[in-house]
């Protein structure tokens, strides 16, 4: 999740377990708490310029559900012993506090679909529940508004209360979510039976900022399907669109390490072109079709086979002409959360550009 769902989440967390005349100091230190496993990426930045790497290393050992409990055995200790006598006074609360300001942020991760390696230095492929959007007003307003008033509580039973309603409510909106994601998943497997792709791997996740329209993405043997699902409106089958992708090339690469490792982090939800004599791959997780956050120039073609390759990544884009393109491409997803249309959000836009052509490549081309 984003950084400030993190502060208030840690701050309100470890505010409710510390003793009340504590209070003040504990949502500060519940906010530093669930900033700190963020701060990998400083050290995976000093350390490697890769992008690759540094998309698949975030979330690593800084998130793991065996470092953390360590890291907040530590902490505690080191303010127990070396502290002004808080942790001191109240150690075993303050224990809970910190070890759950700290595990709370993997927790709340693995919500988004980006990857959380809670297991690491185990390597099952990251955890992706995939029920929230990495940044959700409905799910973080609760809690900073139970921090704010814990703040100025301070002491009082009021605080107490403020802190535990914020919990509550930011809790019942993730089960909300896993709901509402439960309810697209059924009519997905229902309409992929019915399309023959019944065993096909898939994916949903809600669009930006909301958990009432969601996308669903099914990979296929010659590409992926994709289609848009509102929980308000939408009835019987979705609507699935194809789209081509390189499986041969992909197939080919499949020894090149950067494809291995992008292949693992985002469970194979990936597309495959080839430009100019490079295999692209694109995370199909994060994005509007056709264009994603996340997109990895990792092989080129020589002597008759594809080989490894420094990885660039391109950037990100809304092509969108006369304007905010990205807060046209709101408008339209919030037209299309109250509006059931066949036609993607992606193409309600006026000015959208359509999918560029592919690239000739030789055998290898999309």
């Amino acid at each position: 999740m984003d950084s400030l769902s993190q502060i208030v989440l840690g701050g309100a967390v470890a505010a409710a377990i510390a003793p009340a005349a504590h209070r003040r100091a504990a949502l500060l230190a519940g906010a530093a708490l669930g900033t700190l496993p963020d701060l990998d990426s400083l050290p995976i930045a000093l350390f490697s310029d890769n992008p690759v790497t540094l998309m698949t290393v975030h979330r690593s050992f800084s998130h793991s559900l065996f470092v953390l409990p360590l890291v907040g055995w530590l902490v505690w200790w080191l303010f127990k012993r070396f502290g002004q006598g808080r942790v001191a006074s109240a150690p075993a609360r303050w224990f809970w506090a910190i070890q759950l300001a700290l595990v709370t942020h993997p927790l709340l991760d693995a919500f988004t679909v980006y990857g959380t390696q809670l297991w690491w230095p185990l390597s099952p492929p990251p955890t992706m529940w995939s029920s929230v959007f990495i940044i959700d007003p409905l799910y973080t307003v609760w809690l900073l508004v139970a921090c704010v008033a814990a703040w100025f509580l301070r002491e009082r039973a009021a605080a107490r209360r403020a802190l535990a309603a914020g919990l509550v409510l930011s809790s019942a909106y993730l089960g909300w979510s896993l709901v509402a994601k439960a309810m697209v998943d059924r009519e997905a497997e229902r309409t992929l039976a019915a399309m023959g792709l019944g065993d096909a791997p898939y994916f949903s996740v809600p669009m930006p900022f909301n958990t009432l329209l969601w996308r669903v993405v099914a990979m296929t043997p010659s590409g992926y399907v994709e289609a848009e699902r509102s929980v308000l409106v939408d009835e019987g089958p979705l609507r699935f669109r194809g789209y081509p992708s390189n499986v041969q090339a992909l197939r080919e690469a499949a020894d090149v390490p950067a494809v291995q490792r992008l292949s693992w982090f985002n469970h194979g939800f990936m597309r495959a072109q080839v430009r100019q004599g490079r295999l692209v791959l694109s995370d199909l997780r994060m994005g509007v079709e056709p264009d994603y956050n996340f997109r990895f120039q990792v092989a080129e073609w020589r002597d008759g086979r594809w080989q490894a390759m420094a990885p660039v990544q391109e950037p990100w884009s809304i092509p969108v002409r006369g304007g905010d393109g990205l807060g046209r491409l709101l408008a339209a997803m919030w037209h299309r959360t109250w509006h059931p249309s066949p036609i993607p959000v992606r193409a309600r836009l006026d000015d959208a550009h359509a999918p560029p052509a592919p690239q000739a490549g030789g055998d290898h081309a999309q």
